[in-house]
């Protein structure tokens, strides 16, 4: 039995999140350097504007955020440390973040959402499994706690994401006056395969996202799939009215890509990256992608293959341009996808490469103004994942493009609705027909080109993060 927690705090509006705005780096002589957050919501809690009476609630990622937590006064860290924003950084016990983020949110509820799994060995729910979710129950109830104790009466809680799926639910019954939301930033699983998880876990995670008065999602796609589970976990007239269903497709911040895109470390980066494509008038066909298993890199890399097999007119005249950056290198099998990412790229330069032409540049090491600098030369641009909650990747690259590039998307992206109609559309799992709309993508005349990377850029703007993040408040009547 959960007993109520009076608020000590006064927040009007919250937000809870795994990442937060802020994280610390710890220096040899003790000192803590604070590096602000990128994002949506980084960019859309800044629509409230600093006098707002907000908080933001997030886990201490590493050892630098966990000294933080230590010399912060009452938990909050200090305004001039979080660009003015009020943080309250929590400090879960390592092992406890550990099982609750990398055992239950990435190596299971995401495999579930993005549908990941090879069935015949797994998931394996035993009895580890079952620790694991006693973690990730306790991670949430300690959200859940700072959250109560933090907002005022009546206050505006937005909550974000899978790793926070049992937190609205915790929340009402320690807090039933406050108005709480819930967004789910990845897609979501169909009934059949979410029901790979043991019957009370499904049960127990839909619950806990409807203990808010709104559940948001990234498409109708995703938001209809939730429907359908609760249909079918929790029975017929579930979710009851208590809560309200929303869609919200979070857009690019064209004003700030284009401005960040045309600063002179972006300018330097386009130079590197024109000798490294070489060749007068040679084409690059550009992805920007963490290797995250979904993102299905390894499958683009074998279209462009196929591309240069069946067309070999392109070959000495196009350049795959990929940014792969690592991603969960702490997992066994992300590293593994990391080395074969790496392993394709070496085979098709080996094979196709000459003393001019180097078919694949590939880079592993993060860096935003070189991404920045890919968009504007993308003469085409490869989005083509598994499953894609959104990816803000094929919003931004038509935004940025400089001569107007063309998309090709795969069907099964979250912003496949609403760019779909101006973008080359293609099946992930089909090498052969993701070779082919590549092929189609160089071939497309200069003028069709820009008028559809016009249309895009105009679909991907449409809801930007502030907007995106006070349609949320509004939503709850904040």
């Amino acid at each position: 039995m959960a007993f109520p927690i009076a608020s000590t705090g006064g927040a009007e509006v919250l937000v809870a999140s795994n990442r937060g705005p802020v994280s610390y780096e710890q220096h040899e002589d003790g000192s803590l350097y604070a590096k602000r957050g990128g994002g949506g919501l980084v960019s859309g809690l800044s629509a409230i504007g600093p006098d707002a009476n907000a908080v933001w609630v997030c886990a201490a990622l590493g050892d630098g955020d966990r000294e933080a937590v230590r010399r912060a006064e009452g938990g909050r860290l200090p305004a001039g440390d979080t660009g003015g924003q009020q943080v309250r950084m929590l400090d879960i016990d390592a092992d406890v973040f550990s099982d609750a983020y990398n055992g239950v949110a990435n190596s299971v509820l995401w495999f579930v959402h993005h549908m990941l799994y090879q069935t015949p060995l797994e998931p394996v729910f035993d009895a580890e499994f079952r620790r694991q979710w006693a973690s990730y129950q306790a991670y949430n109830r300690a959200f859940a706690q700072a959250l109560a104790q933090e907002a005022g009466q009546g206050a505006v809680v937005v909550i974000q994401d899978y790793h926070l799926a049992l937190a609205p639910r915790m929340l009402r019954q320690l807090r039933p006056d406050l108005r709480i939301g819930h967004f789910s930033h990845t897609p979501w699983a169909p009934p059949d395969y979410f029901r790979l998880l043991p019957d009370d876990i499904a049960a127990e995670l839909l619950s806990g996202i409807l203990g808010a008065d709104h559940a948001a999602f990234l498409t109708r796609r995703w938001a209809d799939a939730f429907v359908d589970c609760c249909h079918a976990v929790l029975g017929p007239g579930i979710p009851s009215s208590d809560t309200r269903i929303g869609v919200h497709g979070l857009g690019a911040d064209a004003d700030f890509l284009r401005k960040r895109s045309h600063e002179p470390d972006v300018d330097e980066r386009m130079r590197a990256l024109r000798e490294e494509i070489g060749g007068e008038g040679r084409r690059a066909i550009v992805r920007v992608d963490r290797t995250e298993l979904s993102k299905n890199i390894v499958r683009g890399l074998l279209a462009y293959r196929q591309l240069l097999d069946d067309h070999p007119e392109w070959r000495e005249r196009v350049v795959h341009v990929a940014f792969a950056y690592p991603s969960r290198q702490d997992l066994s099998v992300y590293r593994d996808y990391t080395a074969e990412v790496q392993r394709v790229a070496d085979e098709i330069n080996s094979t196709y490469g000459t003393a001019g032409w180097t078919p694949v540049v590939l880079h592993v090491k993060d860096d935003f103004a070189r991404s920045l600098a890919a968009y504007r030369l993308a003469d085409v641009a490869l989005v083509n994942p598994i499953r894609d909650g959104m990816n803000l990747v094929a919003k931004e690259i038509p935004v940025v493009s400089d001569e107007g590039c063309v998309l090709v998307l795969s069907r099964e992206a979250g912003a496949y609705e609403e760019l779909g109609e101006d973008a080359v559309v293609v099946n992930p799992y089909d090498i052969g027909g993701t070779a082919e709309a590549l092929a189609l993508a160089l071939a497309m005349p200069v003028a069709e080109r820009a008028e559809r990377c016009k249309r895009l850029a105009e679909a991907a703007t449409a809801l930007p993060p502030a907007a995106w993040f006070l349609e949320q408040l509004g939503a709850l009547g904040g």
